[in-house]
């Protein structure tokens, strides 16, 4: 079970404050593992646009980067989520 402190918490709700990245960590869970290419076909954004996002995801914990040749593919970390999510049932009590 991974610990977060309050910087990355912090981290991860500002990436979740736009609904871009909230899109784009949809069609992640959609597919498990998935490259930048796939993720533009899905959602309406150049392929700039969806790196910067995926860079903003990645830099927060919530997605894994994995190179793959010369590619590089993406999956959510469900460890990151899973405590992100404790820390928000203990601020409701």
């Amino acid at each position: 079970m991974q610990k977060i402190d309050n910087k990355q918490i912090e981290r991860i709700s500002k990436a979740l404050g736009d609904p871009h990245r909230l899109t784009i960590l949809q069609a992640v869970r959609k597919r498990d593992w998935t490259q930048c290419s796939d993720i533009c076909d899905m959602i309406d954004l150049t392929q700039s646009a969806v790196s910067h996002h995926i860079k903003q995801l990645v830099d927060a914990g919530l997605l894994i980067q994995e190179k793959v040749g010369r590619n590089i593919r993406y999956t959510i970390d469900k460890e990151v989520v899973d405590s992100y999510m404790r820390f928000l049932q203990e601020i409701k009590g």
